[in-house]
């Protein structure tokens, strides 16, 4: 499945203003997962429901099958703790660069904006380390696919 780019950063420029991350999907009684759940009774699964009218972003979130969609912005010259989630990740890289990277497992990754989807197991140790001069965006949702 190759992913136009250009027509969800176009249809991204509607969102509000956010600082870090912003919820693609909320859970039905319109709560955001932008953070971690312990503080909410919900599970990832729970936030299934689109946040907002963005027709072709949300159908290749729908046609993925990703739910706890987020937009998620990383600032230069910063990275993620150590950790693991709870579910696989799917990343759709819409700006990044070759300084941006992932380590899972003591292993580098460096997923491109190329229009492609990127499934990653995110139930391994990993982190994520923006080394670069310019801020770093993604679609991030889990997914229950299999590696």
């Amino acid at each position: 499945m190759s992913i136009d780019i250009e027509h969800i950063l176009l249809e991204i420029l509607q969102l509000p203003k956010y600082k870090e991350q912003i919820s693609l999907q909320i859970s039905e009684n319109g709560e955001g997962a932008e953070g971690k759940l312990l503080e909410l009774n919900h599970k990832e699964k729970d936030f299934n429901k689109f946040a907002f009218d963005l027709p072709y972003t949300n159908s290749v979130m729908a046609n993925l099958g990703m739910y706890r969609s987020r937009l998620m912005k990383m600032s230069s010259k910063t990275c993620y703790s150590y950790h693991r989630d709870p579910t696989k990740r799917i990343h759709i890289p819409l700006i990044t660069n070759d300084k941006c990277f992932f380590v899972i497992d003591d292993e580098v990754s460096y997923y491109p904006a190329d229009g492609s989807h990127y499934l990653v197991d995110t139930t391994k140790k990993h982190t994520f380390v923006n080394a670069s001069r310019e801020d770093r965006i993604h679609i991030v949702g889990c997914t229950n696919e299999v590696v």
